[in-house]
């Protein structure tokens, strides 16, 4: 492509964008003159620090965020954003340091990340899984200097040296000195000086498989991401979001922030329940709840009595990420609440890659979307050529949002400007993307390819079958083996042979489980992926 047709394409996709935000009332409707202090904000601070201050001049008495203590609003959370960054500042805060935040879904995460964007931070997210020995040498990895964390987590952080200060984000109690709370009563709520570099996420892989790395990503430079989001999912401002995705991860982070910048309250709770976020919903007249698909899955487990109970006319969208839509689950989720589920496909490091609509899940149930306007997305090859409609191959992106390499070094293939999401799959007739796995996960067995998702879509659709895994494990006659690991339902009873015998109806031989161990439940982390490797260690422990 020519540096002419280049930038015609990004005037395209930036027109797209902002044709899109006008439309979900993220643009337009107020005086020019209000909307200077939001404007020189965001000059300061990026559109990460600089959103709230938009948010709070062109909506202050709207609530920003309600959790278990109440509400704040949007001229409320973008004062005490600028209290807390200004006293990390007097604390020897200096754009580029690391800020570490290790908290639930509350006020105090929203603080520490605003606050943090407004000193040009880079802000280390960290995941509230994580043992000691793994949160300290994240930590030192990452350079962080100002650590917070709920009170919950003191153990987690004992070995943590953050040579700037540890402080509180939650604490059930009266707030001490070290408290944030306690920081922003006590600090000039006047903005702080422009940083001399704007602030980066870093955000952590999965670690689904080893180590997570850090993905560093500045603040978009473009309306792209916004646009194209919004010209898959009718959000709109000045409503509600529930966020049950832990913020801490790019799903849940990327929901806050669209809220503030669309003016509309976040509805948050330190902890999932299913049958909370139900009556959250209907209590708040929630229009959108952004889940992980294992947190739907829960929702839609509750008895109809109770979902019938808590049902609200006003939820338009279920939004999906972070892992995995299951098929049967998405048709599940389309019959219970209607045409409104939403599913996300994307990576850590690539952003997004594609969205799927309601009309898409049931038309293609399982399927991961179409990309959204101004992204390609392409199946390769192992040569990196691209392969026709229908063919499996590795999965390739380009929407300009990509992360800049792993802190620790090394980054994701790139081909023609298009990034590896690590992912295999294919688009169908109708455009649409299947992700058939991860690309380090499909085996050889016997001579054939073997994707254990296909497997795994397969045996959630038993009734009696709760949740289910597949991993490649060593066999010295095949080559490789396929192990399945069952968690049935409640009083459900079935053997391994019932569980082969089903897969062997359904698929081809090949693809039948050499072994079927039965769990009480997968591992999980926070945003409901499976725990491949904890599977692995239990293979191991199997094995003698």
């Amino acid at each position: 492509m020519g540096l002419g047709s280049r930038f015609g394409r990004r005037v395209a996709v930036e027109a797209h964008a902002v044709g899109t935000l006008a439309q979900a009332g993220m643009i337009g409707g107020t005086l020019p003159h209000k909307l200077l202090p939001g404007i020189s904000a965001i000059r300061r601070y990026g559109p990460m620090g600089g959103s709230v201050a938009m948010a709070a001049a062109r909506h202050p008495g709207h609530p920003g965020i309600t959790d278990e203590l109440g509400s704040l609003t949007f001229e409320e959370l973008d004062l005490r954003s600028n209290a807390l960054a200004n006293a990390w500042i007097a604390a020897g805060a200096k754009a580029g340091g690391g800020i570490g935040i290790l908290c639930r879904n509350h006020r105090g995460f929203l603080d520490a990340a605003l606050a943090a964007a407004k000193t040009g931070a880079r802000i280390v997210l960290l995941n509230t899984d994580f043992a000691g020995p793994q949160m300290r040498d994240v930590c030192a990895r990452e350079g962080v200097e100002i650590l917070v964390h709920d009170e919950e987590f003191a153990a987690v952080v004992g070995q943590v040296e953050a040579p700037l200060g540890t402080f509180l984000g939650w604490t059930d109690g009266e707030p001490g000195p070290n408290a944030i709370e306690t920081l922003i009563q006590g600090s000039d709520s006047s903005p702080p000086p422009e940083p001399e570099e704007r602030a980066k996420a870093i955000l952590l892989t999965s670690g689904t498989t080893g180590t997570p790395k850090g993905a560093p990503r500045e603040s978009p430079k473009s309306l792209a991401p916004l646009g194209a989001l919004l010209s898959k999912v009718p959000f709109k401002a000045e409503e509600a979001t529930y966020i049950a995705a832990p913020m801490f991860h790019a799903l849940g982070l990327a929901h806050a922030m669209l809220a503030v910048g669309l003016g509309s309250t976040i509805v948050v709770r330190r902890r999932f329940d299913p049958e909370e976020v139900l009556e959250a919903i209907a209590r708040e007249r929630c229009s959108a709840v952004v889940v992980v698909p294992v947190m739907l899955q829960r929702m839609l487990a509750l008895p109809e009595d109770t979902r019938r109970l808590h049902a609200s006319g006003a939820l338009r969208i279920i939004f999906c990420g972070g892992s995995q839509l299951e098929g049967d689950l998405a048709m599940r989720a389309l019959k219970e609440f209607g045409p409104v589920v939403y599913n996300l496909y994307g990576s850590t490091e690539v952003a997004y890659a594609t969205i799927a609509t309601p009309e898409d899940l049931a038309a293609a149930p399982g399927c991961a979307g179409k990309p959204p306007f101004g992204t390609i997305v392409r199946i390769l090859d192992d040569r990196g050529f691209p392969l026709p409609q229908g063919q499996t191959g590795r999965i390739f992106v380009a929407n300009g949002q990509g992360f800049e390499g792993y802190t620790g070094g090394g980054h994701k293939e790139i081909i023609d400007g298009l990034m590896s999401s690590g992912d295999v799959g294919h688009f169908d007739e109708g455009g649409r993307l299947f992700v058939d796995g991860r690309d380090d996960e499909m085996i050889v067995s016997g001579g054939e390819n073997v994707f254990p998702r296909e497997v795994e879509e397969l045996l959630v659709t038993h009734d009696a079958i709760d949740e289910a895994a597949a991993i490649g494990v060593d066999d010295p006659e095949h080559g490789k083996r396929l192990r399945a690991f069952v968690a049935l339902a409640p009083d459900a009873n079935l053997t391994e042979a019932d569980v082969k015998l089903f897969v062997k109806e359904n698929l081809a031989r090949f693809k039948v489980p050499r072994e079927v161990i039965f769990v009480d439940e997968l591992p999980r982390n926070p945003t409901g992926k499976v725990l491949k490797r904890e599977l692995y260690e239990m293979e191991v422990g199997a094995d003698g």
